[in-house]
């Protein structure tokens, strides 16, 4: 059964221009999508009407402190979203599936002025999306980055940011040029660029290396793109120095020179 709107007062106080009812309301969000019974009765209509509000709460947020710990807030509501033993995406994936079904239709409509933390927003939620595969914050021992949980993800990311079929009507240009801008660095700060696998020296045991791969997969598909600017950001992004497939040893570079120094080696006059 649907949560009616009525059985959730607060989305109206999501986009209130009150800052103390915006936090009371997000508090009492919080709470609300921490039940494990209650949030997976949601449908996509109500995640829908929760991230309309939350996009207008952050529209009604003044100042870049207060915007910065907003973003931060609302990519926090993750961790506390349940993870049923039986399907662990069965609340978090429609609640992240509804935050890009509204960021890409109102994309077009934010005004220069309110860019910049839309723009933070997307990087939060995307870095704890990839988070939430890892199950756990950094450092955390045990994380595995294969299984379900990276399957739903990807595919979601699949779906929307990353979708292939280029339909500009579905996915703005500037969100996937966001995205593409802010995936490396997302994927380093969660030190997924710092195992290469098996060939890259320690084995790949939590599965990091694959999930990285995997992205990686996801980005070359936009190299394809029917959209120019988008073709452009994407080889631009798969080149960063950052990744391990981009970096060369210094001992690779000293046996090249050898190999050059002895071809081109001048070894006298012929008799």
């Amino acid at each position: 059964m649907a949560a009616h709107e009525g059985n959730m007062p607060f989305i109206k106080h999501l986009a209130s221009s009150d800052r103390k009812i915006r936090t009371s309301a997000l508090n009492t969000l919080r709470t609300f999508l921490s039940a494990p019974t209650t949030a997976r009765k949601l449908t996509e209509l109500d995640y829908l009407k929760l991230w309309k509000g939350l996009f207008y709460s952050v529209w009604m947020c003044d100042r870049p402190i207060p915007q910065q710990n907003l973003c931060t807030e609302l990519a926090g509501l993750l961790p506390v979203l349940p993870t049923p033993s039986d399907d662990e995406g069965a609340v978090v994936i429609p609640f992240l599936r509804a935050f890009w079904a509204t960021l890409a239709r109102e994309w077009t409509a934010i005004d220069v002025l309110r860019m910049e933390k839309y723009l933070l927003l997307v990087r939060r939620v995307f870095g704890a999306s990839l988070a939430w595969v890892g199950d756990g914050n950094r450092g955390k021992r045990g994380r595995t980055w294969t299984g379900a949980r990276a399957d739903k993800m990807l595919q979601l990311l699949e779906e929307w940011p990353l979708e292939s079929s280029g339909n500009l009507s579905k996915v703005a240009v500037g969100l996937r040029l966001h995205v593409l801008d802010i995936w490396v660095d997302e994927a380093e700060k969660l030190e997924l660029l710092g195992q290469g696998g098996e060939e890259g020296g320690a084995p790949d045991k939590d599965g990091r290396a694959q999930f990285l791969d995997r992205i990686q997969g996801s980005v070359e598909v936009q190299t394809k793109s029917t959209c120019k600017p988008v073709r452009a950001r994407a080889k631009e992004s798969l080149t960063d120095n950052r990744l391990p497939w981009n970096n060369t040893s210094p001992s690779d570079h000293v046996t090249a020179a050898d190999g050059r120094d002895g071809q081109d080696s001048w070894d006298g006059f012929e008799d």
